[in-house]
């Protein structure tokens, strides 16, 4: 016990609290320092703001982060970054690593696996890079046509005012509501129009008109009957319109009833008597 005096025990302290300092902060940084990994070394020309502890996905899953980033200056072309990735990870022969923009900021670095995975690289061995022209990419790349565009975008705007406060307007407008209105109409009228085209296409015609020619049979038949009647001389209305007799006895009567009348208007007294104190005799 001799051995852990005050000053070793200070010395212990202090180197487990400096590894633990070291694994808290690996720890943070997305590094497991406990679990065994591969190192691999992917060339850029340009890293695009890419720092260390970025993690490295695969298919969309992380499955390394990124160790160091070092400038090559013995060429001055590239540079060069160093990624841990799990000991499982298997990396094939031709893959690539791509780097894109993130919307919220950042760069994401994301290794496009190569065809065949029996044929896979070496850990130390070097891997392609280059930066992937993302949707922010093809953004920032639109800023000087849109900026180019903003003066004819008021010029238009002010355009598109004028024209809608153009009294003009509001009168075509007027016109193309009220056209609007008629041909609503006219189809309205179409349709009731294609409904009595279906109820008549639904109309037995053959049945009714036999019902008219039936009618009209009968109509003939009844003027047949009455022609009979009315030269026939067995009946009363045969006889008054065939016999000359009956015509003469009326024509007599008349011109009896006539002459009766105009002696009733000459002498009123021969047929009517008045008399305030009684009746005389004649």
């Amino acid at each position: 016990m001799k051995y852990f005096t005050k000053e070793v025990k200070i010395a212990l302290t202090a180197i487990v609290a400096i590894v633990l300092l070291f694994v808290g902060l690996n720890f943070l940084k997305g590094i497991n320092v406990f679990q065994s990994t591969q190192t691999y070394f992917v060339k850029f020309k340009d890293i695009n703001g890419l720092v260390v502890s970025n993690s490295v996905f695969a298919n969309g899953y992380p499955v390394g982060i990124v160790r160091t980033i070092d400038y090559d200056y013995e060429r001055g072309e590239h540079v060069v970054v160093g990624i841990e990735v799990d000991d499982d990870m298997r990396i094939p022969n031709g893959t690539r690593a791509e780097l894109e923009a993130e919307l919220m900021g950042g760069v994401r670095m994301s290794l496009v696996l190569g065809p065949n995975p029996t044929d896979n690289l070496a850990p130390g061995d070097t891997i392609g890079g280059a930066f992937k022209q993302g949707l922010m990419t093809k953004a920032e790349d639109l800023l000087p046509a849109i900026e180019k565009m903003l003066p004819k975008l008021d010029s238009i705007m002010d355009n598109l005012n004028r024209l809608t406060g153009d009294p003009a307007l509001k009168h075509t407008l007027a016109n193309a509501e009220a056209m609007t209105q008629m041909l609503g109409r006219f189809n309205r009228a179409s349709a009731n129009l294609e409904t009595l085209s279906a109820r008549l296409a639904d109309v037995d015609v053959a049945a009714t008109m036999s019902s008219v020619n039936q009618t009209l049979d009968s109509a003939q038949q009844l003027i047949g009957k009455l022609d009979t009647k009315m030269s026939s001389k067995d009946n009363t209305l045969g006889l008054f319109l065939n016999d000359r007799s009956v015509y003469e006895n009326l024509d007599a009567t008349l011109a009896h009833a006539d002459s009766l009348m105009i002696d009733l208007k000459a002498h009123p007294k021969r047929y009517v008597h008045f008399s305030v104190f009684g009746k005389k005799d004649k």
